[in-house]
């Protein structure tokens, strides 16, 4: 593999874990979102707070990764994306911040008018910023990102029929982690009714996934042709069985309540689809206007980028590896408790 390729596959290595880890703490925020009023969607709630709490803030460190590794690799893209893209993507950074300051800040409101503006900006930040973000993605795939500085259309260059799909294939596939992760962590806090609940969640979510999965291919097939014929044929179409024989494996592990094997093949399924987009664009980070050689840095970059990752990744992937084993091991545990409006009040009182 050359310097650009080994750069690349760290982008997409980044991208796989933000969209898998990132992604099921989105999807968690449209479960919140759809729970249902206060007291009906008190337990659901609940239980959304004590899977994310410990690990939502360190999901997020491979976004920035992303944008770390992409800007010093493939600077010209990079300006490129950030300048034609920049609707959706300050979108998705104002929501990311909002729903942060959401997530933290909804336990110790004063009124319940407080907790339920907070929970409202939470649930629907979690559902426009992975929209955002895949549209983003959709916008490069098909090819609207031409070189230069906003040399893109900045509304088409998002809203078009591939962005859309794969905006809502992002939401969808987040939701459906989120929904195989908290049924496993339901099993941990003995709480059976939510394990029946984020089962139901699973299996809904992971059909609508296949639907528009689906579906999407032929949309891509109109709109991007050039996408669709790389994602069935060779590397990308290999990908794409891949992530759709795990996903029947996912649905088919979630009807037996196997959802310890369930989180790794629900993971697989969306790990293979960026795998398969960046085989089907390759050998063009901008597809039809900028291969990865021609955007890449000179060599001393790439190199430095690879040496300083290899040594972060010593550090950052042991510490990772460390909070999800106390997680999973339920170290990191509180205690259960259905989350409502009015619980700062209560305390109160």
């Amino acid at each position: 593999m050359t310097l650009p390729d080994l750069a690349a596959a760290l982008v997409v290595l980044g991208l796989s874990a933000y969209l898998v880890l990132g992604g099921a703490d989105f999807g968690a925020g449209l479960w919140d979102l759809t729970a249902g009023g206060p007291h009906r969607g008190a337990r659901v709630r609940g239980m959304i707070k004590f899977g994310m709490s410990p690990v939502w803030e360190a999901n997020h460190v491979w976004l920035i990764f992303v944008f770390v590794v992409t800007w010093t690799a493939f600077p010209v893209a990079f300006g490129s994306i950030t300048s034609t893209l920049y609707v959706p993507l300050f979108a998705a950074a104002v929501g990311i911040i909002l729903r942060g300051g959401a997530f933290a800040l909804r336990g110790e409101a004063a009124t319940i008018a407080e907790a339920r503006a907070l929970g409202a900006t939470f649930a629907l930040s979690s559902v426009l910023v992975p929209f955002f973000l895949g549209a983003a993605v959709g916008g490069i795939a098909s090819g609207r990102v031409p070189v230069g500085n906003a040399s893109g259309d900045a509304l088409t260059s998002w809203w078009n029929p591939t962005s859309v799909v794969v905006g809502l294939m992002t939401v969808a596939a987040g939701a459906h982690m989120a929904a195989v992760f908290l049924a496993t962590d339901s099993i941990r806090a003995r709480q059976p009714d939510m394990v029946e609940a984020f089962r139901a969640r699973a299996l809904g979510s992971g059909a609508v996934a296949g639907v528009i999965a689906i579906a999407g291919l032929f949309v891509v097939r109109d709109d991007a042709r050039a996408l669709y014929d790389g994602l069935t044929r060779d590397g990308g179409l290999a990908c794409v069985c891949v992530s759709a024989v795990a996903g029947v494996v996912t649905l088919g592990l979630e009807l037996r309540r196997r959802f310890e094997w369930a989180r790794y093949t629900a993971a697989l399924s969306v790990v293979s689809i960026v795998a398969g987009w960046a085989l089907a664009q390759r050998p063009y980070l901008l597809p039809g206007h900028l291969t990865l050689d021609a955007a890449a840095a000179s060599d001393p970059t790439p190199v430095a980028l690879l040496v300083s990752g290899a040594l972060g990744m010593l550090l950052l992937a042991p510490a990772l590896w460390y909070l999800f084993r106390l997680v999973l091991r339920g170290r990191l545990d509180t205690e259960f408790r259905p989350l409502t409006a009015g619980d700062r009040e209560a305390g109160d009182r």
